[in-house]
């Protein structure tokens, strides 16, 4: 499974990208909203890539994308996509090394990956939670037309505090084709 943009090439994970996922894994700002905590050792990030590398991307459950600089060949970070619903709806998560953070590779990335699920595979709706303080995250999914759903009060109890969750979705009849 390959996507492609004019900067980025989304891929299948591969053994040579653990190094650069452990780096980025392991930057508390990135780790802060996401379900591993930092130092994030070679050896997880090494499983992981090994593990993802021989996932099916059509079936139901999560199927993480590497993100290539096309131009450079460096990780730039990943994006995953958790398919359910029996093929017809999918929730999506993105995580971006910070060096490669404010450049528009995510929302390029996001946004493709989106597509792919809406236009060229059917889907009825993609959608996305996340926690309420990463601002960022949900200026980009606004940035790309998903719509706020919802406000979960204190609804997530995360890296020992309660924290609220930000709810978004698009559907396929929203996005443009």
């Amino acid at each position: 499974m390959l996507l492609e943009t004019d900067r980025l090439l989304l891929r299948r994970f591969h053994t040579g990208d653990a190094a650069a996922l452990a780096a980025y894994r392991s930057d508390p700002d990135v780790a802060r909203y996401q379900s591993w905590d930092a130092p994030y050792p070679l050896g997880d990030a090494l499983a992981f890539v090994t593990e993802t590398a021989h996932l099916d991307p059509e079936r139901e459950g999560w199927f993480q994308y590497a993100v290539e600089g096309r131009d450079t060949g460096l990780l730039l970070g990943d994006v995953g996509v958790n398919r359910g619903d029996g093929g017809r709806q999918a929730e999506i998560g993105f995580t971006f090394a910070p060096a490669h953070q404010g450049h528009g590779y995510a929302t390029e990335a996001v946004g493709r990956v989106v597509r792919h699920l809406l236009v060229e595979e059917g889907l009825h709706r993609v959608h996305a939670s996340l926690d309420a303080r990463n601002e960022r995250s949900a200026r980009l999914l606004e940035r790309l037309g998903f719509r706020r759903e919802g406000l979960l009060v204190r609804a997530s109890y995360w890296k020992g505090e309660w924290t609220d969750d930000l709810l978004y979705a698009v559907l396929a009849s929203e996005w443009p084709s």
